[in-house]
């Protein structure tokens, strides 16, 4: 046994902890006949740092590694990091910028081998913070989307797609970033409202019978406007449908035609139809029968204007980027004497997440996926509870995506990235193959080759993460039908926390089956629920297709870390939290136990630094009692079982320990990380701190020693998973072991260690001292002051426990039994079928006492009254902002429970 510092510090014991089970291997024991079980961490970005929301996805997913690793589990967290093609681009350019450099004054080879240079040097930030959070990954097997062997399977990936007609080339439209110069994802997109106008233009028919009105928030688009759409059930144009229009500044002539798109109800009912720079215009234009290829385009990659096809757009416009032609379009306009009226408007406008400029919809020649065929399987799985969805609420979401999903552009205009292994011959031939040879024995001799500059959305490479970690496609045509997978049998996984597992031999285990085959599909995924489309539907997709079995058995899709007034964290608003301070001032134990105690199941967290400060407190707690089992002689167990126990208060703990390590297993088991914690918080706090530690002060004897070291040795297990750092600290502390507490075994629940008798008359000891410390605190009886107990109408169950429990009654409550009846002034306490009286004459002024209890009492039923009056005004509720509404009723609650307390505080007094 160690002595435990008097102060507990989580700094001094964190970092050599972290770093001693790293060092060990202890994060993968080596468990070749155990039972498989494999989570994967989505991978940050190689350019991040830890978040908040990092903090918590990763809090959650260490809980579930290190409590399958109790379990004898062969448990593998795979670690790694993305690629993240544009941040990471983006990084090494602004670098170069300072140095006077751009990425142009380099040939592509020499500025990757740049961005490596820089990933080399800057990229391990995140994991480095991953670490201090306490996150057991498998660091030894560490893998990066741009590795060897990762890239193979991209590659062979986008080939076999391909192939089989489900990735192809097409002109479509994207969100393109003018400032980064390539097309993005809809994650990478950020919709803000900014103050804009509505422009009001007239359009005169070809005809000369007359005009027809148009209104736009982009007025410059005019330009390439190629129809006016308006519905066909709108009367007012019905004549006109098939007619056309000459365009203002153009003088090109576009038609009106019929489609639900237009809006009778909204501006004139007639819509300006841009099929080349706005999406729902897009699906306009081909139902009007206007092929991609025949829209037309007035921007280039950097948004500035260029001549369409037709030609028709004037010099003096052709250079200005968007901002400037929008001016000069409006002032043309007025000059025709075409624009009728301008509005102000608030817009919602969509901007590049990282550029922080205006996105575009662009036409442009992109890759796509077949989402539509591949998303099919997936949404069975979902349905059919092949992947279990937790919380279940999050299907119908889900469902309506995937049943309306659109082509998966997954092409990128940029350097850094899998570069798409296609090549381009003079003829317009496009030859895909993993290789440049491939490509160029299907393309033949003297046919000269150009390979796609472009590179791979970054989610197409990560879709493939829960195998291609793995080393898929390494024995990639046998069955992954999981034969010849190691599975251990129950006694591996053993049943007390005072061994270590066993190391079984790895003969018979048939090692030439590849990890990938062993591991997949996955046990759990834990999620954000912003990315199950961008990435977890795509892993669905992905693996389902090619490895035709599902990703992972159960999702989880926890909410987000909100401000502590409910608002979403941003840097703008200046409300984020920083984890790593957290960590530095509570200590990652307290960050991460706050963290499973808020999380309910895909709920926002509000943030509360006061709750990462009593988790502290929690630890502390912890600390101390284990300080006062050592000064006491009590070490760690060294049993597999609950030793014998004679004693009631032993029975008891030893059932309390029991029960709470059932409530732990179902709450896990139904991933109620919340429940979880709160079983273990309330066991530790109240029942083995607060009440068992204070029930056998001065009665310690051998049964007792052994019984409160098996307990804590239970308590060190359960809470290992949620805090790691100290329980690991306690484990050594507390005795001599052969084995760290990271590999120890995760308790049963035996039934056969409960004892129902006992476990009654301590609740009932408990509930008595309690009572009585309620009465003397509420009467202001002096602390040190003992008092005589008389007892009313005792059945012999309660006269036979008061017998047995007089001394610990006796130096818990301060009273001392005493015979007959009281007289005069007392307080009373009903505990089941018993009155117990303590006499307070000359021990308090009971006059003035109940003065005192008379005037709380009023005081509080009138602050009670004035809020329960407040929340029935529906004018406060429906416009006091929700926090408000919620402290009112929190005072209101609280107020009706302290004139229920003081009004039983005067009954007693009788």
């Amino acid at each position: 046994m160690t002595e435990l510092p008097k102060t507990f510090d989580p700094a001094a014991i964190e970092t050599r902890w972290y770093e001693h089970w790293e060092a060990n291997g202890l994060f993968r024991p080596e468990r070749p006949g155990a039972e498989p079980w494999t989570i994967v961490n989505p991978p940050p970005n190689v350019t991040g740092s830890l978040h908040i929301g990092h903090a918590l996805d990763n809090t959650l997913q260490d809980i579930l590694a290190r409590h399958a690793r109790l379990q004898g589990k062969d448990a593998m967290w795979v670690v790694g990091v993305d690629h993240a093609g544009i941040a990471t681009q983006m990084v090494v350019e602004r670098q170069m910028g300072a140095n006077g450099e751009k990425r142009t004054d380099y040939t592509r080879d020499e500025f990757v081998a740049k961005v490596w240079e820089w990933k080399a040097e800057s990229g391990g930030q995140i994991t480095r913070q991953l670490r201090r959070l306490g996150c057991s990954m498998d660091w030894s097997n560490e893998r990066f989307t741009m590795d060897e062997g990762f890239s193979k399977a991209v590659l062979k990936v986008f080939v076999e797609l391909h192939r089989q007609g489900l990735l192809y080339r097409d002109k479509r439209l994207v969100n393109w970033d003018p400032g980064l110069g390539t097309a993005i994802s809809d994650l990478e997109v950020e919709t803000k409202e900014v103050q804009g106008k509505f422009w009001h233009l007239s359009y005169p028919l070809a005809d000369g019978s007359g005009t027809i009105s148009v209104a736009t928030t982009r007025p410059e688009t005019m330009l390439a406007d190629m129809a006016i759409a308006v519905n066909p059930s709108d009367e007012r144009y019905t004549a006109l449908v098939g007619k056309e229009v000459r365009l203002p500044i153009t003088g090109r002539l576009i038609p009106i035609v019929a489609d639900e798109h237009a809006d009778p109800e909204l501006g004139s009912g007639a819509v300006k139809i841009t099929p080349g720079h706005d999406f729902n215009d897009f699906e306009v234009g081909k139902r009007a029968g206007i092929a991609a290829r025949d829209m037309l385009n007035m921007l280039d990659a950097k948004a500035q204007v260029i001549q369409t096809a037709d030609g028709l757009i004037p010099d003096q416009l052709i250079g200005l980027d968007r901002a400037e032609a929008r001016k000069r379009v409006v002032e043309l306009l007025e000059e025709a004497g075409v624009l009728e009226q301008v509005e102000d408007r608030v817009i919602q406008t969509p901007y590049g997440d990282r550029s922080g400029v205006v996105i575009e919809p662009w036409l442009t020649d992109q890759w796509y996926v077949d989402a539509a065929t591949l998303a099919k399987p997936a949404i069975e799985a979902v349905r059919d509870g092949r992947i279990r969805m937790v919380p279940k609420s999050w299907e119908k979401t889900f469902f309506n995506w995937m049943e309306n999903i659109q082509p998966w552009c997954v092409s990128r205009q940029l350097w850094w990235g899998h570069q798409i292994p296609a090549w381009f011959a003079d003829d317009g031939r496009i030859f895909v193959a993993e290789t440049e040879a491939e490509a160029q024995a299907e393309a033949g001799e003297g046919v000269t080759l150009t390979r796609d500059p472009d590179v791979l959305d970054t989610w197409f490479s990560s879709a493939l993460w829960p195998f291609a970690t793995m080393g898929w496609p390494e024995n990639a045509n046998p069955s992954p039908s999981g034969e010849g997978q190691g599975v251990g049998d129950a006694s591996q996984r053993g049943v007390s926390a005072a061994l270590p597992h066993p190391n079984p031999s790895p003969e018979g285990e048939g090692r030439s089956v590849a990890e990938w085959q062993r591991r997949y599909p996955n046990d759990v995924l834990i999620s954000g629920f912003d990315i199950l489309f961008f990435w977890d539907a795509r892993m669905m997709m992905q693996g389902m297709h090619f490895l035709k079995d599902v990703p992972f058995r159960t999702l989880y899709l926890h909410g987000l870390v909100r401000a502590a007034d409910g608002q979403k964290m941003s840097k703008s608003k200046g409300n984020t939290v920083d984890p790593l301070g957290l960590i530095e001032r509570y200590g990652a134990d307290a960050l991460r136990f706050f963290m499973a105690a808020m999380e309910s199941q895909g709920r926002d967290i509000k943030m509360d630094e006061k709750r990462v400060e009593g988790y502290r407190n929690f630890a502390t707690k912890l600390w101390n009692a284990a300080r006062f089992c050592q000064a006491n002689g009590i070490g760690g167990s060294t049993t597999l079982e609950p030793p014998a126990a004679a004693s009631a208060v032993n029975k008891w703990i030893v059932a309390e320990t029991v029960r709470t390590i059932q409530g732990i297993d179902l709450a896990l088991a139904d991933y109620r990380f919340d429940a979880a914690a709160n079983a273990i918080y309330q066991f530790v706090w109240s029942r083995f701190c607060d009440w068992y530690l204070e029930l056998i002060k001065g009665q310690i004897d051998a049964e007792t020693t052994a019984v409160a070291g098996w307990v804590l040795d239970q308590i060190l297990v359960l809470l290992h998973p949620f805090m790691p750092f100290i329980t690991e600290e306690l484990w050594h502390a507390m005795a001599p072991r052969n084995h760290d507490l990271i590999v120890a075994r995760w308790p049963m629940a035996d039934a056969r260690s409960l004892d129902s008798a006992a476990e009654a008359e301590v609740d009932w000891l408990i509930r008595l001292v309690g009572e009585i410390r309620a009465a003397r605190t509420e009467l202001n009886v002096p602390p040190g002051a003992r008092l005589p107990l008389h007892v009313r109408d005792a059945g012999a169950e309660t006269t036979a426990r008061l017998a047995r429990q007089a001394p610990v009654l006796a130096r818990m409550a301060r009273v001392d039994q005493a015979a007959g009846d009281a007289s005069g002034g007392a307080a009373q306490v009903v505990v089941d079928e018993a009155t117990f009286v303590l006499p307070l004459e000359g021990v308090i002024d009971l006059d003035a006492e109940r003065a005192r209890l008379t005037k709380a009492i009023a005081a509080a039923e009138k602050e009670r009254d004035s809020l329960a009056g407040r929340l029935g005004n529906p004018s406060f509720v429906e416009r006091a902002k929700p926090e408000a509404v919620e402290k009112a009723k929190a005072d209101h609650a609280e107020k009706t429970s302290e004139a229920e307390r003081l009004s039983a505080a005067l009954a007693r007094l009788g």
